[in-house]
């Protein structure tokens, strides 16, 4: 346990491409998706905190979900818990909890990691992690985690690496060339067969001054706005300083605003059994499938007792574990059962699929909420 080291969890997404299951009010990292017990935020805590100490675990959220975080994680402290009252993307939620930590332990090194992921190898992730670490505090670079990639995702960002990155050794930090934001299909493939690219995480390590000099040379606007909190962090005027920081501040994330401007930033190759779980079809590749390749996640309707397939290939079906769900000559679809709303729909038509909610549903009156 190292306590010099703080976890910033980045907790206030809405996870809109997991409607209908993830909503507004209560959005996929505080769900139990895979029926293990504990949701996605509660199993990122758990993570960090096989190396992290409890209490220096900050968890940056929106507003409206302080409730759900005080509920999921009480060993959280009260004043590690930073309320956005905007949502303004990765730059400004890392800008807060940074310029906070700053006030308070200002040679720390920090591990920042969203808190929807899907990690299966926790053991590899911690020997990643404690690399990191070690490579941060010994040359103050930007530390990213890079996932080499098992498949051309369009869904995922990824990083370019100096060398081929199938040659590094697990856990050799390298120098990052380039990122690309999420490619096309045919271009996902040519990054693949490169073997210079690798998925990018979204995981970060670094030391509170190494991200510091960096906001400075490449978010300065950002960087001032934030740094003039320092007498209201952790004083009773922080909401009030922070509502009007996010007011005044732009949205944009942390690899367009800082990862891609600046020089000393490395990328470690990892391979944790790491996913992202963005979207439902994303969720069927890491499930176990059936015979016919069919998946059904854990917790909700369980062949053969409440699914009856005829003809069904390559399914995923979500639904009450009390309910019967009888599907026949489907291939390659996705069937999500909510309380409210039945989706079907085929799978790999994510993108496709969170337009259609956006432009035509919420216009017939179904909620996001």
């Amino acid at each position: 346990m190292q306590n010099s080291v703080y976890g910033i969890i980045m907790a206030g997404g809405v996870g809109s491409r997991f409607w209908p299951l993830s909503r507004n009010a209560k959005p996929k990292q505080f769900l139990d998706i895979l029926g293990t017990g504990r949701t996605f935020v509660q199993q990122t805590f758990d993570r960090l905190t096989k190396i992290i100490p409890p209490e220096n675990i900050v968890v940056v959220t929106s507003a409206s979900y302080k409730e759900l975080v005080e509920e999921q994680l009480p060993q959280v402290l009260q004043s590690n818990i930073l309320l956005e009252p905007l949502r303004r993307n990765t730059a400004p939620c890392i800008a807060y909890a940074t310029y906070k930590l700053l006030t308070k332990m200002s040679d720390a090194t920090v591990v920042v990691a969203p808190s929807d992921h899907l990690i299966m190898n926790e053991a590899e992730f911690i020997c990643v992690i404690e690399q990191a670490i070690r490579e941060a505090e010994a040359d103050k670079n930007l530390i990213t985690i890079g996932i080499r990639p098992s498949r051309p995702e369009t869904g995922y960002g990824y990083i370019q690496v100096t060398e081929s990155a199938g040659k590094h050794k697990s856990k050799e930090a390298c120098r990052v060339k380039t990122f690309i934001e999420k490619p096309s299909a045919d271009m996902a493939e040519v990054l693949v067969k490169s073997g210079e690219f690798v998925w990018n995480s979204g995981i970060f390590v670094w030391t509170l001054q190494a991200i510091r000099a960096a906001f400075l040379a490449h978010l300065p606007d950002l960087s001032k706005l934030f740094e003039a909190g320092s007498s209201a962090y952790y004083a009773a005027d922080e909401a009030q300083f922070i509502s009007n920081a996010y007011n005044e501040c732009k949205a944009i994330s942390i690899d367009y605003g800082v990862m891609e401007k600046a020089e000393n930033v490395y990328v470690i190759c990892a391979d944790f059994g790491w996913s992202d779980l963005g979207t439902w079809t994303s969720l069927y590749l890491q499930l176990e499938k059936d015979a016919n390749g069919n998946a059904l996640p854990p917790g909700s309707a369980q062949q053969p007792d409440n699914v009856a397939p005829d003809n069904v290939k390559n399914c995923l079906v979500y639904a009450p574990a009390e309910k019967l769900v009888v599907l026949q000559e489907l291939d390659g679809y996705l069937v999500v059962d909510t309380s409210d709303v039945l989706m079907v729909c085929k799978r790999g038509s994510d993108n496709e699929l969170k337009q259609l909610i956006n432009n035509t549903l919420i216009g017939k009156g179904v909620s996001k909420a």
